[in-house]
């Protein structure tokens, strides 16, 4: 596992963390109940296509529902259907079923817990915002990421958007009052990895709650995407950069980090 730069590390003021898949297993219980609309959906539009909540999974892993159903939509060769009554019922659907089936991760939330004794933390996601709430509060991140510092690509921007488009992470960065390159972002998914590098932000791909049976492909593809290091936990991410940002913080100078580097 490469070795991040210690002079990015002098730098970074936020963990910028994806979450669905990354701070929570939240993506297949999701996909459970995503499927049903998104079936219900396809009839809807007079689509033949059907999928099982893996073959919906392996689809539109790091998409919103809206960017899938466009897209779906445009497949099926009815481009113009309004997806938002849709878009509305898949989020009350999957909001409503994580916040019964997620569970606290106690090591990642002890991770966390040591990440933010020398660093900001804030969430930057595709999904709603109602829908991480849930999330946050059935897997007790409340006070680690609190709603304040989370920024949804569905809620937060003028216009919805999905990654992998860097808005929501631009969005998030001059929110945080940060240059992108401050910013370390930990991301679990492709789309989610070129989101955060096309922003500027130096990432991390976190192969935690990957299904063991993807995580060589997922990991090769996330480093061609433009991860620098890939991870299997939060633990071992903390492992990787902690003493740096440690030792960052207690030489404010940068004397033992480097010589001569501008802070």
């Amino acid at each position: 596992m490469p070795a991040l730069p210690t002079t990015l590390l002098e730098r970074v003021r936020v963990l910028l963390c994806d979450a669905d898949g990354n701070l929570f297993p939240s993506e297949e219980p999701a996909f459970d109940a995503s499927v049903q609309v998104t079936n219900a959906f396809l009839a809807e539009i007079g689509s033949d296509r059907r999928f099982t909540a893996e073959e919906l999974r392996l689809a539109s892993t790091g998409m919103n529902f809206r960017t899938t159903a466009r897209r779906l939509a445009t497949e099926a060769g009815i481009p113009d259907v309004d997806v938002e009554p849709w878009v509305a019922e898949e989020k009350r659907a999957v909001s409503a079923h994580l916040a019964r089936t997620l569970r606290p991760h106690a090591p990642t939330s002890a991770a966390l817990a040591a990440f933010a004794e020398h660093l900001q933390l804030a969430a930057v996601s595709s999904s709603a915002l109602a829908r991480l709430a849930g999330c946050f509060t059935a897997t007790d991140l409340d006070e680690l990421i609190p709603a304040d510092r989370r920024f949804s690509a569905e809620d937060s921007l003028p216009t919805p958007t999905s990654k992998p488009d860097p808005a929501v992470y631009l969005h998030a960065c001059r929110e945080l009052g940060i240059a992108p390159r401050e910013g370390l972002a930990v991301e679990d998914s492709v789309p989610g990895v070129r989101s955060a590098v096309a922003a500027g932000c130096p990432t991390v791909g976190n192969l935690l709650f990957v299904p063991e049976t993807e995580r060589a492909e997922r990991a090769a593809a996330l480093t061609a995407a433009g991860a620098l290091a890939i991870v299997s936990s939060w633990q071992e991410l903390a492992d990787l950069v902690l003493p740096a940002l440690a030792a960052r913080d207690d030489d404010p100078h940068g004397e033992l980090l480097t010589t001569g580097t501008a802070r």
